[in-house]
């Protein structure tokens, strides 16, 4: 029998929801299906793979990874959305689907503050701006210096309105440098064309371009956290490179669609909770530069009020917008 605990979870009742959604003992019957709104190859696909082979081990039901990559995460995250709300579709959300992507783009199918039953933070991960090894800068203020020489000069990302573009916009807004944003579908075709020469500037998730600086194809100028990764510890944060106040801490969490049954919910959170926890999990994330971190539902939902309303003004403040 089900306990007064688990009659309300953020807001939602269960007389709200079927009946048949409750054979909690029976969870999960079959796979799971975990979309990632990102293209494979980046670091939530990194991320969800890890975690989701431990999560099937727990719930002895195979976690299945699916890839829906397009407007910022906006598709992908649509079809968790308006999937059925009995816990076989969860999705790869983020902080720029979560918290940005409503404030900048004109027409986004869901709403994240209603749309979603938040299940359990992913962790966090860094930023990190770089440039290909053909320009001829070494530092943050050689790059402002050589893009006021420059003007137009152009930076990747892994798509419009992730946390990369937040982080670049940002970056040409705090030092006047009037750089072209050049939106990819993921980090992999971007690193790709920084790699090929034909882009020299990008800001990425550190998971992905990683491998590239260690094998000093890439140049790392900064990171765009508060505080400095482990995994490049000689690299400064852009703020000691001379843009005091500057932050963007990108976070990930796990969602389910709206009205997701409380069983269900703590079905998933125990499953995510206890994967991150894992030493090989936690050692393989930490490696390609991701800091993983489980969370409570509530904490996840929390923080996900906390940065609609953070990332709004933020928004406002920069001007970015997508057609």
């Amino acid at each position: 029998m089900l306990s007064a605990a688990l009659l309300v979870l953020g807001g939602t009742s269960i007389a709200s929801v079927a009946p048949s959604a409750f054979a909690a003992d029976s969870y999960p019957s079959k796979p799971i299906r975990f979309i990632v709104p990102y293209a494979a190859g980046g670091t939530t696909d990194l991320v969800a793979r890890t975690v989701g082979q431990r999560v099937a081990e727990k719930l002895g039901q195979p976690v299945v990874i699916e890839n829906r990559p397009g407007a910022g995460g906006n598709i992908g995250m649509d079809a968790v959305a308006k999937a059925p709300a009995d816990g076989y579709t969860i999705g790869f959300g983020a902080i720029s689907t979560n918290a940005l992507n409503p404030h900048i783009y004109k027409h986004v199918p869901f709403d994240p503050r209603r749309d979603f039953t938040a299940i359990s933070l992913l962790g966090t991960s860094t930023i990190v701006l770089e440039v290909s090894e053909s320009l001829p800068v070494k530092t943050v203020p050689e790059l402002i210096a050589y893009a006021k020489a420059h003007p137009g000069l152009t930076y990747a990302t892994a798509g419009t309105g992730t946390s990369m573009h937040l982080a670049g916009a940002m970056f040409s807004q705090m030092t006047q440098t009037g750089l072209t944003h050049v939106p990819y579908k993921g980090s992999s075709p971007a690193i790709n064309d920084m790699l090929g020469g034909h882009i020299q500037v990008m800001f990425d998730n550190l998971p992905a371009s990683l491998p590239h600086i260690q094998a000093g194809k890439l140049r790392a100028l900064a990171v765009a956290g508060k505080t400095r990764s482990p995994s490049l510890p000689n690299v400064p944060t852009l703020a000691e490179a001379g843009l005091p106040g500057y932050a963007v801490d990108p976070w990930f969490g796990v969602y389910g669609p709206a009205n997701l049954p409380a069983p269900v919910v703590q079905a998933l959170n125990t499953a995510f909770v206890e994967a991150l926890a894992r030493p090989d999990v936690r050692d393989k994330l930490a490696l390609a530069g991701f800091n993983p971190k489980g969370s409570s539902a509530a904490e996840l939902q929390t923080l996900t009020q906390t940065e609609y309303e953070r990332f709004g003004k933020v928004a406002k403040s920069a001007a970015i917008t997508v057609d």
